[in-house]
C-alpha cells in the first residue's frame, strides 16, 4: 500500500470531492478496523491528500464553492414538510375565511334567490320588503352559527352584512340608474352581501 499514491490508497480519483474522499477513508476504516497498521497507512494517506488539497487551493488551482469558503451565506432549507406553503394567509385572516362544501352552498343560494325573486316581484308592497329581509338576516344567522356554534360572533358577523349591504345598495342605487325601484334594488345588494357572509366567512 505504500507504494501507491494516497488517492490510491484511498481507491479515489485525484478529482474526486471532499466527501468522496471521506467516505472512502471511513470505509477503509471500518473495512480494516482490528489492523493498526492498515488504519495508519490510511489515515496518512487522507492526511496527504487534505495537504495535497490545501496547496492545489493556495496556487489557485481548485475552487472552493461558497457554501465552504462563506458559510454564514448559506441559507438552509427546511425539510420538505415543514415548507409553509408560499401564499400563506394571516392567522385572522384564516380563522374568519370559510371554504363552504357543495351543500354548504347550495342551501344559502337556494334560500337568497327565492327571496330576491319575492323581492323583485311588480308591485311588492314595503312589507313585503321588509319579510324578505327579516327572512335573509334569519338565514345568515342560522347558516354561520351553525358552522361554529358561536352565536354573539354569527349576530356580529350577520348585523355587519346586513350594514354593508344596506349601504352599498343605496350608495350603487345613486351611482347607476337601475329599472328597479330603488327599495328592490337595495333589498337584492343586501342579499348578495348577506349570501356572500353566510356561506364564505364563519
Amino acid at each position: 500500500m505504500s507504494e501507491q499514491s494516497p488517492y490510491e490508497q484511498l481507491g479515489v480519483t485525484v478529482d474526486a470531492s471532499f466527501d468522496e474522499i471521506q467516505e472512502a477513508r471511513d470505509r477503509l476504516k471500518q473495512q480494516y478496523s482490528g489492523e493498526r497498521k492498515l488504519l495508519e497507512s490510511i489515515e496518512a494517506a487522507y492526511d496527504a491528500i487534505l495537504m495535497d488539497r490545501l496547496k492545489l487551493r493556495q496556487e489557485g488551482k481548485i475552487k472552493v464553492p461558497e457554501r465552504i469558503r462563506f458559510p454564514e451565506r448559506a441559507t438552509p432549507t427546511p425539510p420538505p414538510g415543514l415548507q409553509p406553503p408560499a401564499n400563506q394567509k394571516p392567522n385572522w385572516l384564516q380563522q374568519l375565511l370559510d371554504t363552504p362544501s357543495r351543500a354548504d352552498l347550495l342551501w344559502p343560494s337556494g334560500i337568497y334567490a327565492a327571496l330576491g325573486g319575492l323581492s323583485l316581484y311588480p308591485g311588492s308592497p314595503d312589507s313585503i320588503l321588509t319579510l324578505t329581509l327579516a327572512l335573509g338576516v334569519g338565514s345568515c344567522l342560522y347558516f354561520l352559527n351553525r358552522k361554529e356554534n358561536k352565536f354573539g360572533r354569527a349576530v356580529l358577523l350577520t348585523v355587519t352584512g346586513l350594514i354593508t349591504g344596506l349601504l352599498l345598495g343605496s350608495l350603487l342605487s345613486s351611482l347607476i340608474g337601475t329599472p328597479l325601484a330603488v327599495e328592490q334594488f337595495i333589498s337584492l345588494i343586501t342579499f348578495t352581501i348577506l349570501w356572500l357572509v353566510s356561506c364564505f366567512l364563519r
